[in-house]
Parts: C-alpha cells; sequence; structure tokens
C-alpha cells in the first residue's frame, strides 16, 4: 500500500469512527434548553456559556429562505441593516444548497435585479472549489504581503484585548461580542474587523482565521481564510482597509461609530495609508 493509500484509509477510519459516534447520539430532545445541556456535555473544556438564538433545522432554513429578498439585498447589502439572508449557517450544514438557494431567488425577481444576489454565491462557490484545487492554500500566504510589510513583521497570536473585546474601538467591541455571543456578523463588519486584526493591529491573517471559526456557526474555512487573505493581500493586489466615515456609513446605525471612541479610524484613506503602511511606495 502506497503513503497515499495508507493516509486515505487511515482518514476513511476516522470518518467510520466519528460516523459511528454520532449515529448513538440522541435525536431528540424535549426542549432547547436539553438540547443546549447535552451539547454543552460533549464539549466538558469550552467555558463558553453564550447560547446563539440560531435555531436549527430545515424548519428555520425554509422560513428564512422565503423570506429573502435578492432585489433588495442588491441595492443594501453593504448596510449592517440590509436585506441579507442569513442562510449562511444552512449553507454550512448543508441544510440548504447554493443551488436551491439560488433558484428560489431565480423565481423572485427579474435577472439582472439580481444579479448581486447569485454573484455573492458564485464567491461562496468560488471559494469552495479554489481550496479543492489548491488545499495547501487554506492556512498559508498565496501570495506575499502588499503592504510593505513581510510576514516576519506580523504577530503569530492574536492579542487578549482583541480575543475579549476590549480594544481601543468601541466599533470593534461591538463586533466581537456579537461574534461570540451569537455565532453571526454581517460580511461587512467580517471585513472591518479582519482588516483592522491585520492591519491595525498587525496580526497575522491566520490567528483571525482561527478566531472567527472558533465562534462563527457559519464558519467555513475555505470561505472564512480566503477572504481574510483578500483583506490582507496575500490573495488580492493591495490591502482592505476603511475610515472612520465609511464605518459610520454602513455600520452606525448598528454599532457605535462616533469618533471618540474610534479615534484610530479618523482620517482620509490617504493619511491612513501612510499610518498603516509607510513603507509602501507611492502609486
Amino acid at each position: 500500500m502506497s503513503h497515499g493509500e495508507t493516509f486515505a484509509a487511515t482518514g476513511f477510519h476516522r470518518a467510520a469512527r466519528y460516523l459511528g459516534y454520532m449515529e448513538k447520539q440522541p435525536t431528540q430532545f424535549p426542549d432547547r434548553a436539553a438540547l443546549v445541556a447535552h451539547v454543552k456535555a460533549l464539549s466538558p473544556g469550552v467555558t463558553d456559556d453564550a447560547v446563539s438564538e440560531t435555531r436549527g433545522g430545515r424548519a428555520a432554513a425554509e422560513a428564512l429562505l422565503a423570506a429573502i429578498d435578492p432585489t433588495a439585498y442588491g441595492h443594501n447589502r453593504n448596510y449592517l441593516d440590509g436585506a441579507v439572508s442569513r442562510l449562511s449557517p444552512y449553507i454550512r450544514h448543508a441544510i440548504v444548497s447554493l443551488n436551491e438557494l439560488r433558484n428560489q431567488a431565480l423565481e423572485m425577481g427579474d435577472v439582472k435585479a439580481i444579479e448581486k444576489f447569485i454573484q455573492e454565491l458564485g464567491w461562496r462557490d468560488f471559494w469552495q472549489r479554489i481550496y479543492t484545487q489548491n488545499p495547501d492554500w487554506l492556512w498559508h500566504d498565496i501570495e506575499p504581503y502588499k503592504t510593505g510589510f513581510v510576514a516576519s513583521d506580523y504577530a503569530d497570536t492574536l492579542p487578549q484585548d482583541i480575543a475579549a473585546g476590549e480594544t481601543d474601538s468601541a466599533a470593534m467591541n461591538h463586533f466581537i461580542q456579537e461574534l461570540k455571543t451569537s455565532g453571526y456578523l454581517h460580511n461587512h463588519a467580517r471585513m472591518y474587523l479582519a482588516a483592522y486584526i491585520v492591519h491595525w493591529r498587525r496580526v497575522k491573517w491566520q490567528a483571525g482565521a482561527r478566531f472567527f471559526l472558533a465562534h462563527l456557526l457559519d464558519g467555513d474555512p475555505a470561505s472564512n481564510n480566503f477572504s481574510f487573505q483578500w483583506v490582507a493581500s496575500t490573495f488580492a493586489n493591495k490591502p482592505y482597509f476603511f475610515n472612520l466615515e465609511n464605518l459610520q456609513k454602513f455600520a452606525g446605525m448598528q454599532a457605535p461609530c462616533d469618533f471618540h471612541t474610534n479615534k484610530c479610524f479618523g482620517g482620509s484613506y490617504d493619511d491612513l495609508a501612510l499610518k498603516l503602511f509607510p513603507h509602501m511606495a507611492a502609486p
């Protein structure tokens, strides 16, 4: 048996043991409290007591599926209170497929009007295909940073104040607490927080990606990690960053975005570029 065959056989046996273990677990509970208690018992080393309000199962997914508004999504998706579907956890855990969601959207509006909604589904499929073709990219820099820094200039571990949601930014603290308590963040909030971790705090994207995956109910490694690399610039031609004006425009109704508690984001994009990326060559 070759090394590859041995590895595959080992993986198969591990998967079989896991499936056998899961088949022995109960599937019916008298109430949600009993379900939560059972899940906690399966992970005795986990001390986080937060329980998301998101309900699992096909019925909950179908209710959200029926409520999607792909046309409105095209107009306000970047706002934290925009018409996003909130179906990502159900897609992640194969309760709803991308094909089913696409077909539902196509029945609800003109193709041009729902184009942005369909494009976002395409992005998710794209990340999966990239991962399938290049599995080694998942935790490794695809390209060098394009920030004027090299990888060794970034910290390997997430600072404790970020993990605790006690940073110098009220908006970032709000996003961190939402992530930890609900298991969900709007995609724009994810981009803001990822950029803050990598560019403002100069922490490797891998540390931020692990933090997200530890809390997200829809934590898909391919979508999460490659999106982090796009923000970091290791899978893009430039880093993604933002300023306070942008934060206030898209998140100001959902998070504390005043200047006095978010001073680190103040200034124009040119000002922030000089601050965050002082070694980058001028365009």
